[in-house]
């Protein structure tokens, strides 16, 4: 067991969420309100996506995320910035009969170098990657990062001095990810993010889940989540097998049965199972020197 976890608040993500929930942050102060909300209540890190303010839609807008995290560096409260790379891989093919051209709608793929353009600018101290493609949910959307494009945003990420948390949707992202480390592309301590429950990924049960983190390297710092009723289930799992903790809106919406959330609400009831299993709760500055991040 982890006796000594850190909690990250994955705040608002990029799915159709904000039309479920109104407690979803939109705006770029809403969002870095929700991160520092989140940091107040135990948080160490903020896995920061940005939207469209107007319509709630996911976006990689440098200008929204430059006021997300200026709002955020700008508060008295302290909070490592964990911004995603994700955006850019987005494919959706066309009718099942004739799956090309693409689909205008929820297709937005973009160059290496162009996902990675407000990272470049704003220099996060974490940036996801995640390391593999994935049919993800139940249409035609395929989440595309392609071996030659992750060890680009890698590299790039490296040499920008911000640590790539490696988001795991399966094993074999992990498998990716150890060659990226082994060909000196992502450095030490990595940092993995395990994604359980989301279809098509890895499932979330208990067999699932431990082969995924029996694929981590004994010095590499993990964390698990899983989606909706599963998410508070995996704080107490993650910590079981050695792992950090990760909770937020962008993976649940309820803090019980027919009770929305707040992210604040989310992780202050993950901090209340951690401390109440006997572990300490980390802040920032100690998850900086786990992960030895460049404070901006």
């Amino acid at each position: 067991m982890n006796y000594e976890v850190f909690i990250t608040a994955a705040v608002t993500g990029s799915g159709d969420t904000a039309g479920k929930s109104d407690k979803v942050p939109v705006t770029p102060k809403e969002i870095a309100d929700a991160a520092i909300e989140s940091a107040k209540a135990g948080a160490a890190i903020a896995h920061c996506h940005v939207r469209n303010p107007e319509t709630g839609a996911p976006a990689r807008d440098v200008a929204l995320y430059r006021e997300v995290v200026d709002r955020i560096r700008s508060a008295d409260t302290d909070v490592v910035i964990n911004l995603t790379a994700g955006m850019g891989g987005d494919l959706t093919l066309g009718h099942v009969e004739q799956p090309l051209p693409p689909s205008a709608v929820g297709t937005d793929m973009a160059g290496a170098t162009e996902r990675m353009e407000h990272v470049k600018e704003l220099l996060p101290e974490i940036c996801t990657l995640d390391c593999g493609t994935l049919n993800f949910g139940h249409g035609d959307y395929i989440m595309t990062n392609t071996p030659s494009m992750l060890r680009a945003m890698g590299q790039q990420m490296t040499d920008l001095g911000v640590r790539p948390e490696i988001e795991a949707f399966d094993t074999g992202h992990l498998w990716f990810a150890k060659q990226l480390a082994e060909e000196g592309i992502i450095e030490n301590p990595v940092m993995v993010q395990l994604c359980m429950g989301i279809p098509w990924g890895a499932p979330n049960d208990m067999n699932t889940y431990m082969a995924m983190v029996n694929n981590i390297p004994d010095d590499w710092v993990w964390s698990a989540f899983s989606i909706g009723r599963m998410q508070m289930p995996y704080v107490s799992a993650a910590m079981l097998a050695g792992g950090n903790i990760r909770v937020g809106l962008e993976d649940n919406l309820y803090l019980d049965r027919g009770v929305m959330a707040t992210n604040g609400q989310l992780v202050e009831r993950a901090a209340s199972i951690a401390t109440s299993m006997g572990a300490k709760i980390i802040g920032p500055d100690e998850v900086r020197a786990k992960l030895k991040l460049r404070k901006p």
